[in-house]
Parts: structure tokens; C-alpha cells; sequence
């Protein structure tokens, strides 16, 4: 293998495929990444047996051939290395020459043939197209609802769910849920489940491309490839049925208030500061009249924020884990926003003025009473 590329291309192209390098894992292959030298092009390959990377780049290949190499060693050489062509080479069988017109590093490598297949998904169940930025905005607003305790089951994965007029994500944690909603026609109707944090994985390799291309992702019965113009992810997806999220969504409501979403973010950010995480960040919410008082307080102080509100329905006093509130109400991008509740115990629900893009359901803390 020999070929010539941009320091700078390469660089980038590394520092997307080692996203899927795992540092935990007897199999030493699997610190590595995968060269493939042929067809005029590079492909870097890496994988943690739950996600794989493919990143493809353009260089001059004078030799084709495959090796692979330490992940963190290539990347930190390649990294640190001037902005200037790369000649890259393998010497004696498994080393590999790294060489600019000042610096030259030689690095053990590996051979290929034990490197996993991580592309294939199998029997093909359904196809589907996405506008880049609508399933980055999509991921954005639900992925970090899912739990991150891996004796959950399925909510530590995002539901993608596809219905005849309608794509939904879906994500919850026994705490609160998420839920948005994009009308996109589905040839097959179905669901899958991928990993939170493989997702979470998948927003910043698709926030970091520079293709506007549309997305698509081939899902199988176990693994599904999500493929862009230079790069493909796959995802083992997740065994088991989601929770039925439709049944856990209040039917009525017996107090609704429309208010500003940065005025209430703010708001809540600043009460959040006297809030102990050991009291579950502890902000109390009272509704009355035409304001929204947010209480908090700890041994270091108290606060309180006044925000003006339109409201419907009954007054109320109610307790939140700020964390909860605040997170939603950062993923959302509506000036105004529609709080629902019905008592101190139920959960609240927040969603657009108009239409059902997205909700949000955040389950009450309980509060004392004085």
C-alpha cells in the first residue's frame, strides 16, 4: 500500500472514524482503523462492534492495499503533522511510513484480514430518505431523554417509529419523555430502536459534515447503515418492543399557560443556581393569575423569578427537576411555548401553540406545601 493525501483531509476523516474506537475492549483489532487503499480513494474503517465508521477520501494511490493501524497513535501523528501532502507507505509487511518533506514517523500496523465486516445489514426490511438537517434537528430534540442506566432496557435507545404520513422520534427515561414528530410518507410502516449513545454519536457526525446531501439510512432486522455522500455509520439496533409512549401522554388538562420559551429558560437557569443536585434540582413553580413564580432555595440563599404568562384554567403550585425542564426547553425552537398540567402530581406537558411537531412530558417532584 502507498498513496499520497492532504494532511488536513485525513485528519478530519480520522477524527470522524475514531468516534467508533473503544479503548474498553479485549479484541486489540478493534483499537485499530482500517486502511483500504484502492479505486483511487482511501476508506478508513473503525468499529466497536455496536457502531462502525466508513469515512472515504480522495488521494493518489500508487500501490493498493490494506493495514490496519493504532487508532490514537495514527490519528495524534497525522494530527500534529503540517498542513501539506502526506505520503503514506507500508514497509516490511505490517509497518507503515509516514513521511512529509521535514517528518517521517514508522509505526507497527496490523494485518486486515481479522478486521470485522461491519457494513452489511443483512436482509434489507425498509429504505428511507431524510433531509440532513430535519433528522439532525429530530436527534437534537429528543436524544437526551433516553436513559443512560444500562439496566433499563430499550428506553436506553431512541425509537424511530415510521407511519404512513408520519417519521417520530421518541425517547424517555422514566423521568420525562421526548417526542418529535416530521410528516415524511413511509413506503413500509415499522420501528426500530438504535442505542442513545450511538446517536447521539450519529448529531455530531452529521453536525460536523459539510454535505447537504439527503441522508439514507437501509435498516435490516439487527443493524441498519446510515449513509452520506463519503460516509457510512452502522448501528446494531436494539431487541424488544418500546414502551406504548402514546399511553403514558395525559388525556386532559386542567391548567394551560402559554409563555415566552427563552423568558422561561432563563428564568429556570437562574433558580437552578440555588438548586442542590442532592434535592433533585428542586425549583417550584407556582401559577396564579397572569404570572409564573419560579422558587428555589438551598442553604446558601433563596431566589425567585417572575415571569408574565398567559393562562387558562386553574391555579397551581408544582415542583420540577430543573435539569428536566431546561433541557427540553433548549431543544425547542418556537418563541412561545404551551404548558399543560392538570395537578402537583401528574405530569406536564410542553408543546407548540399550533400543530403537534413535538412534546415533551416532564413528570412533578413532590414539594411541601409551605
Amino acid at each position: 500500500m502507498k498513496f499520497t493525501c492532504n494532511q488536513q483531509i485525513l485528519a478530519k476523516a480520522l477524527n470522524t472514524v475514531s468516534k467508533a474506537v473503544t479503548v474498553r475492549t479485549t479484541i486489540p483489532i478493534l483499537k485499530g482503523i482500517l486502511i483500504e487503499a484502492e479505486n483511487g480513494k482511501i476508506k478508513l474503517s473503525a468499529s466497536d462492534l455496536d457502531m462502525s465508521i466508513e469515512k472515504t477520501i480522495d488521494a493518489v494511490i500508487e500501490e493498493e492495499g490494506s493495514l490496519v493501524v493504532s487508532a490514537k497513535l495514527f490519528s495524534d501523528i497525522v494530527r500534529k503533522l503540517p498542513n501539506e501532502t502526506l505520503m503514506i507507505e507500508t514497509i516490511d509487511g505490517t509497518n507503515v511510513l509516514i513521511k512529509t518533506a521535514g517528518s517521517e514517523f514508522t509505526i507497527v500496523g496490523q494485518p486486515s484480514d481479522e478486521f470485522p465486516d461491519i457494513t452489511d445489514v443483512g436482509d434489507v426490511i425498509s429504505t428511507l430518505s431524510f433531509d440532513k438537517e430535519i433528522l439532525k434537528y429530530m436527534i437534537k430534540s429528543t436524544y437526551f431523554s433516553a436513559s443512560s442506566d444500562d439496566s433499563k432496557g430499550v428506553i436506553v435507545g431512541v425509537l424511530l417509529e415510521m407511519e404512513e404520513n408520519s417519521f417520530n422520534m421518541v425517547a424517555l427515561d422514566g423521568f420525562r419523555m421526548a417526542i418529535c414528530r416530521e410528516r415524511i410518507k413511509n413506503e413500509k410502516e415499522g420501528h426500530i430502536i438504535i442505542p442513545g449513545k450511538t446517536i447521539s454519536e450519529i448529531l455530531k457526525i452529521l453536525s460536523e459534515s459539510e454535505d447537504d446531501q439527503d441522508v439514507e439510512m437501509i435498516v435490516g432486522k439487527k443493524k441498519a447503515n446510515i449513509l452520506m455522500k463519503d460516509t457510512r455509520i452502522s448501528v446494531n439496533l436494539i431487541d424488544g418492543e418500546f414502551i406504548k409512549y402514546r399511553d403514558i401522554l395525559p388525556k386532559e388538562s386542567t391548567t394551560r399557560i402559554n409563555i415566552n420559551r427563552q423568558e422561561l429558560l432563563t428564568g429556570i437557569e437562574r433558580a437552578s443556581l440555588l438548586a442542590k443536585e442532592g434535592k433533585n434540582n428542586l425549583i417550584k413553580c407556582t401559577i396564579s393569575g397572569n404570572l409564573l413564580t419560579i422558587n428555589s432555595k438551598s442553604e446558601e440563599g433563596t431566589v425567585k423569578e417572575d415571569i408574565i404568562m398567559e393562562k387558562t384554567g386553574e391555579d397551581m403550585q408544582i415542583g420540577f427537576n430543573s435539569k428536566y425542564l431546561s433541557e427540553a426547553l433548549k431543544a425547542i425552537e418556537d418563541e412561545d411555548v404551551m404548558l399543560e398540567l392538570k395537578t402537583s402530581v401528574t405530569p406536564c406537558i410542553i408543546k407548540p401553540l399550533e400543530g403537534n411537531g413535538y412534546e415533551y412530558l416532564v413528570l412533578p417532584v413532590r414539594i411541601s406545601s409551605n
